[in-house]
């Protein structure tokens, strides 16, 4: 049974790895001395740090979700190794031990930029990297993407539509809910019906391997110079159009990403109305979900305020 996107199982074992279990698993793929670290902040998978430069990441039984796969970050990671201008972890192996499933990958250098105070021209500047860490990314070949039978696939136009016709129901729904707080002059069914006529005909060519979710959260800066270091976790990632990748909460955000995303030429007014059609179903669905806080929702609802001005 599926609830809120988690697959739920009765009392699952979580247990914290002890250190030998660790660097046993670790030395299967490459040397290890020491267990360093343990995170938990990822959620569906905890992170042990060997040695400072190495990442064993393993799956938490109670909060997989029916997206989210190791073996599929492995396989993405493994084909992204073959272009080193991607800067992204390198995977050393996957694997599965007894109850447990893990990726043994190398430690990307830097901080989530959550984490750091990213604010005017270095904001700018490291989201422009970003757009083009991103662009290099959605250009990789996607054979070996596509035929491994792991990534969850939009393959043609009518896929996309009804993807964001999905969306646009579910936020539409949640915008009627009592802790919504919707007040802006359009019903969220005539926003949806707006945003959803404006979305053109893709080539199949358009949809490649997203990341899925390159927010602060996952976008990596170097601590002292603020700058651009990589991306992290590919595990929910998915075939479908590069628009779902520039979601960050601003629109001046969205604007600096896609400036370095275009910066090896001008995209067609085609990929522009499909990202203007997931950016308004983005912020239509943040500014309904209470848990993302007010500040959250406020930009969400200012993104569409801006939007609807444009139409």
């Amino acid at each position: 049974m599926v609830t809120g996107g988690a697959l739920r199982q009765p009392d699952p074992a979580d247990p914290v790895l002890d250190e030998g279990r660790v660097l046993s698993l670790v030395r299967k793929h490459t040397t290890a001395t020491t267990l360093t670290a343990v995170d938990e902040s990822g959620g569906e998978a905890r992170a042990y740090f060997v040695d400072d430069a190495i990442v064993l990441k393993v799956q938490r039984p109670h909060r997989v979700r029916p997206r989210t796969s190791l073996e599929k970050e492995a396989v993405f990671l493994d084909v992204l190794a073959r272009y080193p201008d991607i800067s992204v972890p390198r995977a050393l192996g996957y694997g599965r031990d007894g109850d447990v499933e893990y990726i043994c990958m190398t430690r990307l250098p830097g901080v989530a930029a959550r984490q750091v105070v990213l604010e005017g021209e270095e904001r700018r500047r490291t989201l422009q990297a970003l757009g083009r860490s991103l662009h290099e990314l959605h250009s990789v070949d996607q054979s070996p993407l596509r035929s491994c039978g792991l990534f969850p696939a939009d393959d043609s136009f009518q896929d996309l539509r009804a993807r964001l016709q999905r969306g646009f129901e579910g936020a539409v729904a949640a915008a009627h809910g009592d802790d919504a707080g919707w007040d802006l002059p359009l019903s969220p069914e005539t926003l949806a019906e707006t945003a959803m006529a404006l979305i053109q005909p893709q080539p199949d060519s358009a949809f490649v391997a997203l990341h899925s979710n390159p927010g602060p959260e996952h976008t990596f800066v170097d601590p002292t110079t603020l700058r651009f270091s990589g991306l992290i976790d590919f595990g929910d990632a998915y075939i479908s159009h590069p628009g779902f990748d520039v979601r960050w909460p601003r629109n001046t955000d969205r604007q600096a990403i896609l400036d370095g995303y275009q910066e090896q030429g001008q995209l067609s007014d085609a990929f522009l109305a499909a990202l203007r059609t997931v950016q308004m179903l983005t912020d239509m669905t943040s500014m309904t979900l209470s848990r993302l806080g007010r500040e959250r929702r406020a930009q969400a609802r200012e993104n569409l305020v801006a939007s609807v001005k444009v139409l």
